[in-house]
């Protein structure tokens, strides 16, 4: 039922992950009003980075990480009890993504306080009468406008035969070594930062082979002139340094590498008793998203519809870099320079 301690929302975040927190703290540096906010996650413990991958090494450094939660007056940083880990690393460096989310678990904290938060998961997404009604397990409330910030989930790929062990298992060397036997021979499909990870966490467990099946060379982020080459796509930090050392020129004998082209493909991924796939992320299939599954999102501003816009992980800022390169950008402080670029927007697209 409608919940009566909550009149018509002017806007609503869906998911409190690092781009749900990104835009209510942009909101609110916009001037709309927190009571007038509402916010919706199930945890609110800064969605998937803070509950799945807080040991995976970044490809940030900490100087972007700093730049984000420096960049809303919202997130009132100034005011934080003491300072957090990350700001006595040194700002090139790349970190644990634990170290991000520990200032960010305080920043949601914060903001939690100023607007509607409803820990709950919405399951139904419905425009009535020139507003949107949305459902969660629990009530019923009603908005003018809505962002949606529901995250991404990694990537399988349709080969039946070996045990999968999930990406979320594979990056975290804790759980992983509940899964790696000394006869085991592990798939491991990718050639990103994701599966560099995996390779280096497997490396370190010594199962008796690891076969990387990949489709295309190794690709690595070379810093220019005020920008980045292969920004979003090219091996950064730990991972860059890991493949140059053990995947160009000291290759461990336990580890082939397979191009998926390969005549041999086949035969190699008949020896793997497990596989595990980072080959990417896919927007998470949630019951509010299922019903616009149908509808594109503009990659240029993330509008979807009057008055439902998507930002984060799973609705990327697709930008053409300055050799004419179009890249779909995702990071912290890309999604917090892109609200800053599309929210005027979005407030004269806005119900």
């Amino acid at each position: 039922m409608t919940n009566p301690a909550f009149p018509i929302l002017d806007w609503t975040v869906i998911g409190a992950g690092p781009a749900g927190i990104a835009a209510i703290g942009k909101l609110i540096d916009k001037g709309i009003a927190p009571e007038k906010i509402g916010w919706i996650d199930p945890r609110f413990c800064v969605g998937d980075l803070g509950g799945k991958w807080r040991e995976v090494p970044s490809n940030t450094t900490v100087g972007l990480f700093l730049d984000y939660i420096h960049a809303s007056k919202a997130f009132q940083f100034k005011q934080r009890p003491q300072k957090f880990k990350i700001e006595e690393l040194p700002t090139k460096n790349t970190c644990l993504l634990e170290e991000i989310v520990k200032p960010l678990q305080w920043i949601t904290d914060q903001l939690k306080g100023k607007v509607n938060a409803i820990q709950d998961a919405a399951i139904a997404l419905n425009h009535i009468h020139g507003k949107w009604e949305i459902k969660t397990d629990q009530q019923r409330l009603h908005s003018k406008n809505v962002i949606l910030a529901i995250g991404s989930e990694p990537k399988n790929l349709p080969h039946a035969k070996p045990e999968i062990i999930p990406l979320e298992t594979a990056l975290a060397p804790n759980k992983l070594i509940e899964h790696i036997k000394p006869n085991d021979t592990v798939g491991v499909f990718g050639s990103s930062h994701s599966a560099i990870l995996v390779l280096a966490n497997l490396v370190e467990l010594q199962p008796k082979k690891i076969i990387n099946f990949y489709r295309s060379p190794l690709k690595y982020a070379l810093y220019l002139d005020h920008w980045i080459l292969y920004d979003d796509t090219g091996l950064k930090g730990f991972t860059a340094q890991w493949a140059k050392e053990h995947l160009e020129k000291n290759v461990p004998d336990i580890l082939d590498r397979v191009l998926v082209s390969d005549h041999i493909f086949d035969e190699s991924l008949s020896l793997c008793n497990k596989v595990i796939y980072a080959v990417g992320f896919e927007r998470r299939k949630t019951p509010v998203l299922e019903q616009f599954e149908h509808l594109r999102y503009d990659d240029t501003t993330g509008i979807i519809a009057p008055g439902l816009f998507g930002i984060g992980i799973a609705f990327p800022q697709a930008k053409f870099n300055p050799l004419g390169r179009l890249e779909h950008r995702v990071g912290l402080w890309k999604f917090i320079d892109y609200l800053d670029s599309i929210l005027p927007i979005w407030m004269k697209y806005a119900n």
